[in-house]
């Protein structure tokens, strides 16, 4: 077998062993990416018109499954978004914006199973200082400082081949490689996949060939020393995970830890799943000593909160399975500027753009010389509609300057036609607001339109 480095067209899959900035065949620019061939002597004799392979079928039914104990990382936030626990074998791809706290996150999970902590940034000396500041001793940890992806496969080989009680390979003093690592390697962390290169490819630490490569090489190690591997991956300036989009696809599991990084809230959320469901989150809090998860994240953001101000809705959300009560805040003053602005925080900007129409159109406010500004408390981001209703009762709170009643919260999805739409789980949405202590709940159930709605004021 004979590897060489040739350069492949992503359009057209033209190869070539020379890059070009516009490939040959197809026309397109920047396209041409390093990749690994293995070259091997195919055989000359061919059984009848078509060579065979020695794989058959077989009925659905008829294939083992063998149930795999999940590694507990001590975090029943974590092991909740990725299905129950970290599964022998796989891989999984954490992501982030810079600082957010994906290190930390993957630092203490480390230090409750134990590991091996691979860095490509980091010196071991910094890693001490941030799990010394996090309070992590590091008894079952080990550090290997590596940018080579040959020589970390063969770091995590040698260490597995020591858990399973083989004999080690000896060095020139007679010592076993790996021998001053007694820590038991259940869990591999390589922080991240961006400072990796192979020897095989001439191109630089990040380019697209060498993160593809390299994420080959530790998915075939995970998969035959049965030892799963959690990889740290950057994000690009539009928030989306950087490199190859193939990354996601090889990977067994996606996951994303935001938050607003001077906020103290983080959510940890499934992008992909191949071992449990996607639409589960983890909540947790960035204290001094590091992540921590919250039990009660309903109390984490609404623990700021300003009662009998106008401008203050309280609202219920969904995230994953579980009900959440964030505050919508919002601000209504005369606008100085010939085009009043609209500023939001937490929700999507043409949400507000559209809701604001809608009050204008349907409730004949006055808000095209009005500046409006809509945050959402604790530095979370809401993506479902289920919060329309909060904000369009925040803004004519703010316009009207009159209070809600603070035992009250608000939910529901705004037509264009000024209705008030039903949402998905809205019996468990009441009954969280009922168990936090709110009296009266404004849902679909409740309120068929915002004229209702806005007579509560």
């Amino acid at each position: 077998m004979k590897v060489r480095s040739s350069f492949v067209c992503q359009q057209c899959g033209y190869d070539t062993p020379q890059w070009y900035g516009k490939c040959p065949n197809c026309g397109e620019w920047n396209s041409l990416i390093e990749t690994v061939k293995e070259e091997t002597v195919k055989s000359t004799f061919v059984r009848g018109p078509l060579a065979k392979s020695g794989a058959k079928p077989q009925k659905l039914s008829d294939v083992r499954h063998i149930e795999k104990n999940r590694l507990k990382s001590g975090y029943g936030e974590f092991d909740r978004v990725v299905g129950g626990g970290i599964v022998p074998g796989s891989v999984t791809l954490l992501a982030g914006d810079p600082g957010i706290g994906k290190s930390t996150l993957l630092l203490h999970i480390l230090a409750k199973i134990g590991g091996l902590y691979v860095s490509g940034e980091e010196s071991a000396e910094q890693i001490k200082l941030r799990a010394k500041r996090v309070g992590i001793d590091g008894e079952n940890i080990s550090i290997l400082a590596e940018t080579n992806v040959e020589g970390i496969v063969e770091a995590i080989d040698t260490l597995c081949h020591s858990r399973a009680g083989g004999n080690p390979e000896k060095k020139k003093d007679g010592s076993p490689i790996g021998s001053g690592m007694t820590v038991r390697q259940d869990l591999v962390v390589i922080d991240s996949i961006q400072t990796l290169s192979s020897s095989d490819l001439d191109g630089m630490p990040g380019a697209v060939g060498q993160i593809r490569h390299s994420t080959e090489l530790l998915i075939a190690a995970a998969k035959s020393q049965g030892i799963p591997i959690l990889i740290i991956g950057h994000v690009t300036k539009e928030g989306m995970i950087a490199g190859p989009k193939v990354l996601e696809h090889m990977v067994d599991t996606v996951l994303y830890l935001e938050g607003e990084r001077f906020a103290n809230a983080r959510i940890l959320r499934t992008l992909k799943n191949r071992f449990g469901a996607v639409e589960e989150v983890g909540i947790f809090e960035m204290a001094e000593n590091g992540l921590k998860e919250v039990t009660n994240p309903s109390a984490l953001f609404l623990q700021d909160r300003v009662k009998n101000v106008p401008g203050s809705v309280v609202t219920v959300i969904v995230e994953g399975s579980r009900p959440l009560l964030v505050e919508i805040q919002a601000l209504v003053v005369p606008s100085q500027l010939a085009i009043p602005r609209r500023v939001v925080n937490g929700i999507d900007y043409g949400r507000l753009q559209l809701l604001v129409a809608i009050l204008q159109k349907r409730l004949n406010i006055p808000l095209g010389t009005f500046d409006v500004f809509v945050n959402v408390s604790g530095g979370l981001k809401i993506e479902e509609p289920a919060a329309d209703l909060a904000v369009v009762m925040a803004i004519l709170s703010s316009f009207k300057n009159k209070p809600l009643d603070p035992a009250t919260a608000v939910f529901g999805e705004v037509g264009l036609l000024g209705e008030v739409r039903r949402v998905a789980g809205e019996e468990r949405r009441i009954k969280e607001a009922k168990r936090l202590g709110f009296i009266t709940v404004l849902s679909p159930q409740t309120t068929r339109n915002l004229k209702q709605a806005g007579e509560v004021l």
